[in-house]
């Protein structure tokens, strides 16, 4: 009995080097081990030494043989080969030293890898409770890297959230700062342009209302409101001229040999530009705040005609109007592919305001309007459509039989020297009316004609069907 405890004892007192072993080909591969236990071979002979400490005497019983054996693989493991000058000396008399020395000098030059996998072979064969032993530390194992793994993918989610929500307050604090600036630059131009205007408000108000200061002052502020809008209009559109030369001037130089014109630039590129606009607006509030008002009407626009800038905006309830627009068929017009339909309307004498929505199906198209001075010997509106190569005969005939070659564009309109003097008061832009309905209005510049062009001489094979109408207002 007392050699059973001595070999036990010699055994619990062996310890692990954590330090890994070399790499030999005489063992089996850490792969292998992995695949069929989920540890490394070192960390499995550390489990299995766990359950014997743990199991021997209880679900395990060993022969002193065995035990011996054990012993034996952990020196074996812990300190190699046996060396007789480096192992202390074992007394004559005790018995178990002696078994246990010889037991590990019988190893010979057995590797680590070697001892440590018998010794797990051995328990494997000898208790059937190591292997569930085994599966309930891979169990243990796993999830505690699970819950590593969840706690770090935590951590990241966090992280991110994190620099995600300093992300949005930074990009806040901007739009708020860019509205604040924004806001200051509007009352610096409205109160420029109050006090250019204020005089000659005030005194079409006393004109209109004499003796109602209350309605006088509603109706300066419309005024007012209305000067600022239509100021903004003005640079805003000047602004679009520039950039459609900037355009132009990079396309023709980048395409030399060609002939085909630059294409224009679409609203969503010219969402851009209303932040430059208000900046040279911003410029211009403060020249006419310094009293150069010349100076500030010749650079914004040196070469605008003496015409109003024309108002337009868009309306959301797309199919309630081509169903209105719809049931009278004068109202829609089939423009063929290069085809361009020109609406012609006069101007009204009980009128001082046109009007005009329209929209069509599935596709967009060019629309502009222009102002052709000169006197209709009616009221009545009319509606021209024309081919391309209609007119470019057209103007062959007018031009004495040559060729003007002169081709329509979507962004500019025609103009013939012997046709009566036309402004262009909203050059023709591709617009996406099959989205939403487009609208403007225009405040009459004298007697006239409206010429509203609806062009789609840009596409080839497709057709477009055009829902529109006109009025006026006094």
């Amino acid at each position: 009995m007392a050699e059973t405890e001595g070999l036990v004892n010699g055994v619990e007192s062996l310890s692990v080097n954590d330090t890994p072993p070399p790499e030999s080909s005489d063992n089996v591969s850490g792969d292998e081990y992995h695949v069929k236990w989920g540890f490394s071979l070192e960390e499995l002979y550390k489990i299995a030494l766990k359950f014997y400490k743990e199991k021997e005497g209880k679900a395990l019983q060993v022969t002193y043989k065995d035990k011996l054996r054990l012993v034996a693989y952990t020196k074996q493991v812990s300190f190699g080969k046996i060396r007789n000058d480096v192992s202390p000396d074992v007394g004559f008399l005790d018995v178990v030293g002696n078994d246990r020395r010889q037991a590990w000098q019988a190893l010979g030059d057995m590797s680590k890898e070697s001892a440590m996998e018998e010794f797990v072979k051995f328990l494997e064969g000898s208790c059937n409770l190591f292997k569930p032993f085994v599966e309930a530390h891979k169990a243990e194992k796993e999830e505690k890297l699970r819950q590593q793994q969840e706690e770090e993918e935590r951590l990241r989610r966090e992280e991110e959230e994190r620099k995600q929500r300093e992300l949005e307050e930074e990009a806040r604090k901007q739009q708020e700062a860019e509205k604040q600036r924004q806001m200051e630059q509007e009352m610096q131009i409205r109160s420029a342009l109050n006090q250019q205007t204020a005089a000659q408000f005030r005194q079409y108000a006393e004109q209109q209302y004499p003796g109602n200061t209350q309605m006088q002052e509603e109706l300066i502020r419309q005024l007012q409101e209305q000067h600022f809008q239509q100021y903004m209009q003005q640079v805003y559109q000047q602004q679009l001229m520039h950039q459609q030369q900037q355009l132009q001037q990079m396309h023709t130089s980048n395409n030399n040999s060609s002939t085909t014109l630059p294409q224009p630039a679409t609203p969503q590129q010219l969402n851009s530009y209303p932040q430059q606009s208000m900046d040279l607006g911003h410029r211009e509030g403060q020249a006419l705040e310094n009293g150069q008002t010349d100076g500030a009407e010749e650079s914004i626009a040196p070469s605008l005609p003496h015409i109003m800038p024309a108002s337009m905006w868009t309306r959301k309830d797309l199919k309630q109007f081509k169903e209105s627009v719809g049931k009278c068929k004068e109202n829609v017009i089939k423009i063929g592919s290069l085809a361009t339909a020109t609406v012609r309307v006069p101007t009204h004498e009980d009128g001082s305001c046109l009007f005009w929505e329209f929209a069509t199906d599935y596709y967009d198209i060019g629309f502009g309007v222009y102002f052709e001075w000169t006197i209709a010997p009616s009221n009545t509106v009319s509606v021209h459509v024309s081919e391309d190569t209609d007119e470019e005969e057209f103007e062959e005939e007018e031009g004495g039989g040559e060729a003007t070659d002169v081709k329509g564009d979507v962004e500019k309109g025609k103009k013939q020297d012997n046709r009566p003097p036309t402004d262009e008061i909203i050059p023709i832009y591709r617009r996406d009316c099959h989205e939403e309905v487009y609208c403007g209005s225009h405040t009459y510049p004298g007697r006239g004609v409206y010429l509203l062009k609806f062009d789609n001489s840009y596409s080839l094979w497709r057709s477009k069907t055009l829902y529109y109408r006109v009025y006026y207002s006094r």
